[in-house]
């Protein structure tokens, strides 16, 4: 099996299994010097992690409680990058391999037990394997290193993730909106049920999610990123589009199925002459044109699937009704790396730039 690496500058190999040992990520490209926060490392860890409850108690994502804590094995030195390879692990501790002893026998409906086995002909079908949401986690601790490598070189750059729909719950255009006049940081997010941050319909995404959970009902939703600070001139203008390789980021996650940006797919019914009055209404475009970025905030919005164990599955397992507060961690992450793949590409693009 290859393809595990992701990155042109900033090259990441992910590697381990759900219910193997451990789940690792080696980060090849990040220059010496950089202040390494094992602090951040955690607090993204833990933001991604299953086994989180809402301020009343109760849960809304998988019952599978990981502790996650990370072990740094090369490239860091007195806190900082030596400039070698970053090499990375949390080791697998509350695994139920019994759980998946059918899978083998019948496929689960949804998932790519049976799609896996076609082609390589033998695989891993506990938890899903390798191609488990517990991958995410390899993607986690890159994006950390990511976030770390952006502070020193594009210290102005922060990217927000929210729910903007989860099920039949949907944050109006007006409501997200209001959000651009507030100072609403990671952390703040994280306080609301399900990431979406609006008080009533938090509370709402509580009582729809611990219902879906005791039912084996699940939800799709949608998540909005906000990527603000980003320099000006990021992106390859033909095979390495920035906003290609941000589609693609958001889209090798397993449970995304669309990515739009700025206006998305809006722009199929627009009229050319008002659209392009780019004066008027800039972020229509997304902050990026001829696949550069414009130093405008970007905006992209993916959609999840409902997550694939439902009923009896899922009743018997432990499985996340929605996927999409704990994506949100995910694509966060998948856009940091591809920032900071462009950052480091960005200082070779043209004589004397750095």
């Amino acid at each position: 099996m290859s393809a595990n690496s992701f990155g042109q500058r900033l090259v990441i190999t992910t590697f381990g299994e759900s219910h193997g040992p451990a789940l690792g990520v080696v980060v090849d490209g990040c220059p010496s010097g950089i202040p390494f926060d094992a602090e951040l490392l955690r607090q993204e860890l833990n933001r991604r992690k299953p086994g989180s409850v809402t301020a009343s108690g109760e849960s809304i994502t998988s019952a599978r409680a990981e502790a996650d804590e990370p072990e740094i094995l090369s490239g860091v030195y007195q806190g900082r990058s030596l400039g070698t390879p970053i090499a990375m692990l949390v080791r697998n501790q509350d695994a139920r391999s019994q759980d998946y002893a059918t899978i083998a026998e019948q496929p689960r409906v949804g998932h790519a037990d049976d799609v896996w086995r076609a082609k390589f002909g033998h695989s891993d079908p506990r938890g899903g394997g390798r191609s488990s949401g517990r991958e995410t986690v390899s993607r986690v601790m890159a994006g950390a290193v990511a976030q770390m490598l952006l502070r020193t070189l594009a210290p102005s750059l922060r990217v927000r993730g929210f729910a903007r729909q989860i099920g039949p719950l949907m944050m109006t255009e007006e409501e997200v909106a209001a959000l651009t006049t507030q100072e609403l940081s990671t952390a703040d997010i994280d306080r609301y049920a399900g990431r979406m941050p609006h008080p009533q319909k938090s509370a709402q995404v509580t009582e729809l999610l611990v219902a879906a959970k005791q039912n084996g009902q699940s939800y799709g939703g949608l998540i909005e990123l906000w990527l603000d600070g980003v320099p000006q001139g990021l992106g390859q203008p033909v095979f390495h589009k920035l906003k290609g390789d941000l589609a693609q980021a958001m889209l090798s996650v397993g449970a995304t199925s669309s990515v739009e940006l700025g206006d998305g797919t809006a722009v199929a019914h627009a009229e050319g002459s008002s659209f392009h009055a780019a004066a008027q209404r800039p972020e229509r475009y997304g902050g990026i044109r001829g696949g550069i970025s414009t130093g405008e905030r970007i905006v992209l919005r993916v959609a999840c699937k409902p997550t694939a164990s439902v009923l009896h599955v899922a009743r018997a397992g432990r499985h996340d009704p929605c996927i999409v507060p704990r994506a949100i961690p995910v694509l966060e992450s998948m856009a940091y790396l591809v920032l900071a793949d462009h950052v480091l590409w960005h200082r070779t693009d043209s004589v004397g730039r750095e």
